[in-house]
């Protein structure tokens, strides 16, 4: 009979429909069964020789949260026999209950070796304990996963003895994932653990990748892109990390409609072994991003969801750099400001953080400046180098995609159906913190908040952690501003100021909306009876960990 290899994942979820994926061990038929009818059925397809199925749900009541069960072929899988937590259940929406986001990012997944953790607890293991606790406790409505799901090039050490035992580390990449199968190792190491699976059965998961889920600097520029390509791992690398990201991560955030429209789906469906043709929608994208669209739109009620994909789609010829292209860039504004369906809250997904610390700020766009020549060829060079040692290149790096988000959250956020608030969610920096923009030349009616939380289950270093602080501070604004007048940067159309944190240790951050009423809370996992769970690696192993508030308050609205 079939097994169960992975999953299963609750992913859509709607007020009745919902989208469950796992992979089985050989080809099958899935279902998913709930009392009273709801359920449904899938034929697994082949990538790889995985066998991979997502069953559409429907026949669920609005409002409603009903268990369900996993069969393959006929045979039940899961719940698994004794495993100690409640049963998974498909919660759906009703209008007007309110939503729950909880996110964050930047989950290492290595298991502790011996009862040691040496990044302390890891949060999402922490907040799956505490609703398997209490099921009928507080318990989000939806799970934000903001990128570096799986880190391709920091494998931990058993997956490093796996790579050895599978073709040995001497060749480039080494210790790094080099495959398709490889990933799929990172993914079991991940999803497998047995709070986490518990927990991605239950609550329903959106997801982007960041840079780990490929390789640091993943798309830094053009001469790093260059670079990488002379290389004769990175095209097998690539190719592999876009193939398992759409199978694992990317079909799940698709509502079943599109699921229905999308020919990649179909195609891999169409035959017994979809791998050749997932390869061409992968190699496809490497040649050119704007044939493919990771970025993805969910509304829950009046609350709407715009994920972006601010990795795979920038643009990096140094003269019109951009985050996003021109394709990608039309999209988002279409969907920030379609007045067809008026919002409450306008909730903006991007791995990396549109505003940083003011003198991190600066400096990524003074380096900007450098590697498009505006001080010569050696300053140039110099920036290139920086760039790529200081991993300078979030929103800031390209700075006419940072003045045009701040454009379209302005115009997004003015008028007689502005939503109450506007939030930037993101991750990447290994901290935490909140920062609320100011425009220099309009007024806008919105509240609008950055809110980066990172890392889900990481490590900072003190040198970083002291780098941020001073970020903010005085005299980091003092060598900012100097920094950019040398780079002859244009002034950014808005001000910031730093209204929370910054906050290190591994954290999650939850948006309780409610009508037009907003409230964040952020909470830290740390051992209780030892180890501070900071993230530093000074967790004990020992101790039940918890979740801790470390900070909560109203977002209120303009």
């Amino acid at each position: 009979m079939p097994g169960l290899r992975l999953g299963p994942l609750l992913r859509y979820a709607d007020g009745s429909s919902a989208t469950v994926w796992l992979e089985a061990s050989r080809p099958c038929t899935a279902q998913v069964r709930c009392p009273g009818g709801a359920g449904g059925t899938a034929r697994t397809f082949q990538i790889e020789g995985h066998h991979y199925a997502l069953v559409e749900v429907t026949g669920l009541t609005p409002g409603t949260a009903v268990p369900y069960e996993v069969t393959l072929d006929g045979a039940r899988v899961w719940p698994p026999p004794g495993d100690g937590f409640p049963p998974s259940v498909i919660a759906t929406p009703a209008p007007d209950d309110g939503l729950r986001i909880v996110f964050g990012s930047c989950r290492w997944a290595a298991p502790p070796a011996k009862g040691s953790d040496p990044v302390g607890p890891d949060a999402l293991d922490t907040l799956a304990t505490r609703i398997a606790a209490d099921p009928a406790a507080e318990r989000p409505d939806v799970l934000l996963l903001l990128g570096d799901q799986v880190y391709a090039d920091e494998t931990s050490e058993a997956t490093r003895r796996y790579l050895a035992a599978r073709r040995g580390l001497t060749s480039p990449p080494g210790d790094q994932v080099a495959d398709y199968e490889e990933y799929t190792h990172l993914y079991y190491e991940s999803w497998l653990d047995p709070q986490v699976r518990w927990l991605l059965s239950t609550v329903p998961s959106f997801m982007i990748f960041d840079d780990h889920d490929v390789v640091d600097d993943w798309n830094t520029s053009a001469a790093w892109l260059a670079d990488m390509r002379t290389t004769d791992w990175w095209q097998e690398r690539l190719l592999s990390g876009l193939m398992s990201y759409w199978v694992h991560q990317h079909l799940g955030n698709l509502s079943p409609a599109e699921l229905a429209a999308d020919p990649v789906y179909a195609a891999v469906r169409a035959t017994p072994d979809g791998t050749d043709a997932l390869r061409a929608f992968a190699a496809g994208a490497d040649a050119d991003s704007a044939t493919v669209r990771w970025s993805y739109r969910r509304d829950f009620g009046r609350v709407r969801l715009l994920m972006v994909d601010s990795r795979a789609a920038r643009v990096l010829d140094e003269d019109d750099r951009s985050m996003l292209d021109e394709g990608e860039a039309a999209w988002l504004r279409a969907q920030a400001l379609d007045d067809r369906s008026p919002c409450d809250h306008l909730l903006v997904g991007t791995s990396l953080p549109w505003l940083l610390p003011p003198l991190v700020h600066d400096t990524e766009a003074w380096d900007a400046a450098m590697c498009r020549g505006v001080r010569g060829a050696h300053w140039a060079r110099l920036g290139e180098r920086l760039r790529r040692g200081a991993d300078l290149e979030h929103w800031a790096a390209f700075p006419e995609s940072f003045a045009a988000l701040a454009g379209l959250l302005a115009e997004a956020g003015s008028g007689p159906v502005a939503p109450a608030t506007i939030a930037v969610l993101s991750g990447d920096v290994h901290h935490a913190y909140a920062a609320e923009p100011a425009w220099r030349s309009r007024s806008v009616d919105s509240r609008v908040v950055q809110l980066t939380c990172s890392p889900v289950h990481n490590s900072v270093p003190l040198s970083i952690r002291l780098a941020f602080r001073f970020g903010w501070s005085a005299p980091g604004r003092v060598i900012g501003r100097w920094l950019a007048r040398h780079g002859r940067c244009a002034e950014p159309p808005v001000t910031w100021r730093r209204t929370g944190g910054p906050w290190f240790g591994n954290q999650l951050m939850t948006l309780t909306l409610r009508g037009r009423s907003a409230r964040l809370r952020l909470e830290r996992a740390r051992r209780a009876g030892g180890g501070n769970g900071s993230g530093n690696g000074d967790g004990n192993g020992g101790g039940r960990a918890r979740l801790e508030t470390v900070t909560e308050y109203e977002l209120t609205p303009r």
